[in-house]
């Protein structure tokens, strides 16, 4: 089983930052979570969910267009957290912001980007981020 639950979400100005927690449990990803791929994606009111970020199995990353240079993806391998940075937000980051892992490997490269929703199993339920202008 994997269980992902996402925190750090709230309330923020343009300009401002926030950094999202998203800590794994359960006995399928606790002794593989340093080898997991994972992923934060988002959905805005009235939108499709979207990719934001996704680090692969050897800590490679990679970054959806619109965030590209203000957020940051980064997994902490002893307390098996997936964080998310983020810095300059505008209010069209406004969204959900969900937390998902595939436990197996995976590289991420031109071929394979990690960013699809299909390539992820295990989802959080999510946490809240509000952009004000």
């Amino acid at each position: 089983q994997v269980q992902l639950v996402e925190s750090g979400g709230g309330s923020v100005q343009a300009g401002g930052s926030l950094r999202l927690s998203c800590l794994a449990s359960g006995a399928s990803i606790e002794n593989t979570f340093s080898r997991s791929c994972m992923a934060w994606f988002r959905r805005a009111p009235g939108r499709e969910r979207e990719a934001v970020a996704a680090v692969d199995s050897v800590g490679g990353t990679n970054y959806g267009d619109a965030v590209k240079a203000r957020f940051n993806i980064s997994k902490d391998n002893i307390k098996n957290i997936l964080y998310l940075e983020m810095s300059s937000l505008e209010p069209e980051d406004t969204a959900m912001y969900y937390c998902a892992a595939y436990t197996g490997y995976c590289y991420i490269n031109p071929f394979n980007s990690r960013l699809e929703e299909r390539q992820y199993p295990h989802w959080g339920a999510g946490t809240n981020v509000a952009v004000s202008s």
